[in-house]
């Protein structure tokens, strides 16, 4: 066999060589290919799973495995989406009942106005405006307080933080609450741990004084007449802390896993209260300062709902008051 047909073998084994190598990778790609069409078949909802996948071996196996963690990042996403999807029909059916009721009832009397004109005594005639004035307010409350989540949830408002005195924000809200308290024969104050009087928190104070109603505001309407309700604050080397804690009815172990979803189903079951979105309100504005809102309680001895804050200087010694019931 003389050179020319060493050659040409060389080069026949050679090109038979590429067309297997080439043939195997198209296989391997075509069944790549088929997994990433039943993986979008079937929803993608299930996670891709790929023979040979292998993040350290070559090209195909790398990008087989790159698929597998790219289809269960998407199968995440799709079951988030599904349970986003999910809360907000709830949260739209529970809304529109809280809607309709106050609108139902505010027409209900408007009409029965209009039908006994001029036979009602001012004393009644009165009455029942003060009582459709009072469902117009309540209901301009939740379409308030809709738009305000709507816009926190979309990050259209955000927060202009700013130093301010923990000690004077928690007097100041106690301060608007306090006819509303003694009215309810509640006794409302603000407690000042050691060493946090001097406590500044760097935060947006129009934003976290909404915090501070939401919390007393929902404190008040849970606590019996000759109950409690304080607003705590304290700092420590870390972060500033404030808490609104109360000694009225408590929440339910049940009802305390929910309590912060975005239609406050716990509110919705105590009987004789509205629903709303206070707490989720509270919760979304917290968390874009970069703290969390926490509640703890007991059922029938009170709660405290607990939140943190950036401080605006650095406190070199640890005086946080403790705030779990």
């Amino acid at each position: 066999m003389d050179l020319f047909d060493m050659a040409i073998i060389a080069l026949v084994s050679g090109a038979v060589a590429a067309l297997y190598v080439s043939w195997r990778a198209a296989r391997r790609l075509k069944r790549l290919a088929d997994t990433v069409d039943a993986f979008a078949r079937g929803g993608c909802t299930d996670a891709l799973r790929v023979s040979g996948a292998d993040a350290h071996g070559d090209a195909i196996d790398r990008l087989a495995a790159h698929m597998e963690r790219m289809s269960a990042r998407i199968g995440e996403q799709f079951a988030e989406l599904e349970h986003s999807v999910d809360r907000r029909r709830e949260l739209l059916a529970n809304v529109s009942h809280d809607l309709r009721t106050p609108l139902t009832s505010m027409q209900g009397y408007l009409e029965l106005l209009l039908l006994r004109h001029g036979s009602l005594s001012p004393a009644e005639e009165r009455n029942y405006l003060e009582t459709a004035v009072r469902h117009g307010e309540r209901l301009g409350r939740l379409v308030s307080d809709l738009f305000e989540l709507t816009q926190l949830e979309a990050a259209e408002a955000l927060p202009q933080p700013e130093a301010f005195s923990l000690a004077e924000l928690a007097q100041d809200v106690a301060q608007k609450f306090a006819l509303d308290a003694r009215n309810r024969h509640v006794e409302l104050r603000a407690a000042e741990s050691e060493g946090s009087g001097a406590g500044r928190a760097l935060a947006d104070i129009g934003m976290v004084e909404r915090v501070l109603e939401n919390l007393l505001d929902n404190a008040l309407r849970h606590t019996p007449g000759g109950g409690r309700v304080t607003i705590e604050f304290s700092v420590d080397a870390q972060r500033a802390r404030m808490a609104v804690r109360d000694t009225g009815c408590g929440i339910a172990p049940a009802e305390l896993s929910h309590i912060f979803e975005r239609y406050d189903r716990a509110n919705r079951s105590a009987p004789g209260v509205q629903g709303g979105l206070g707490l989720a309100i509270a919760q979304r504005i917290v968390r874009l300062h970069g703290g969390e809102l926490s509640a703890t309680s007991v059922a029938g001895a009170g709660s405290c709902f607990a939140f943190d804050l950036p401080l605006a200087t650095p406190s070199p010694v640890f005086r946080a008051e403790r705030m779990s019931p």
